[in-house]
């Protein structure tokens, strides 16, 4: 057990060396071609960031091909940066083409982060679903509830005959004159709906008058 803990601290430490000092080299590259202040160590951040997402892109087992190519730019200006800074170039003469490079990185490196993380496979998506459908609990299935018996209904009652209305005879002639005006203006008999809102009263009254009329 001691002996595994102390191989992950040396692999630890080494790879924070590693990282600090690819870090300052693309920070001096960076400062070399006009970036100074703050984006100078932006650029670093960025570079590590696209080879992050790359390595975990090719470590999901999705989409190789787009991990591996947008692993390989984020490592070459990692490395480049660091043979640069042997003194292979001189950081007080920059050459053009080189500050071209730095001021469109992070164009491409926006580029392949988005590319990286929000392009996910149809065939990931698609296996994704499927395994969270199958973990998904069943439904539990309702009891069947046995059919109860038939019960005859009770015998309808004879329905009883309505109650006579008694219709004055001068409502009669009013109701006359109400549904000849509705005759004349419209062209149709007068309905039973239409005299009852005319006359304003109840509704078996107004089928009494009604049948008056007709």
């Amino acid at each position: 057990m001691r002996a595994q803990l102390a191989r992950v601290d040396a692999v630890l430490v080494q790879a924070l060396i590693a990282a600090a000092l690819s870090f300052a080299h693309i920070h001096d590259i960076a400062t070399a071609a006009g970036q100074d202040g703050w984006k100078a160590w932006a650029y670093p951040v960025s570079v590590d960031l696209l080879l992050v997402a790359a390595w975990r892109r090719l470590r999901s087992g999705t989409g190789k091909a787009a991990a591996w190519c947008w692993f390989v730019i984020a490592l070459a200006a990692s490395l480049g940066a660091n043979v640069a800074t042997a003194g292979l170039l001189d950081l007080a003469d920059v050459p053009a083409w080189l500050r071209i490079l730095v001021a469109g990185w992070p164009a491409v490196a926006f580029l392949g982060g988005t590319l990286l993380a929000h392009s996910a496979p149809r065939a990931a998506a698609v296996a994704e679903e499927i395994e969270d459908q199958e973990d998904e609990p069943e439904p539990d299935r309702e009891p069947s509830v046995p059919a109860l018996p038939a019960v005859d209904s009770p015998p309808e009652r004879p329905a009883t005959a309505a109650p006579t209305v008694s219709v004055p005879a001068a409502l009669v002639a009013h109701a006359r004159k109400v549904a000849a005006e509705h005759h004349t203006r419209t062209g149709t008999p007068i309905d039973t709906t239409t005299l009852r809102a005319r006359l304003g009263v109840p509704v078996p009254l107004a089928e009494a008058i009604a049948a008056h009329l007709t």
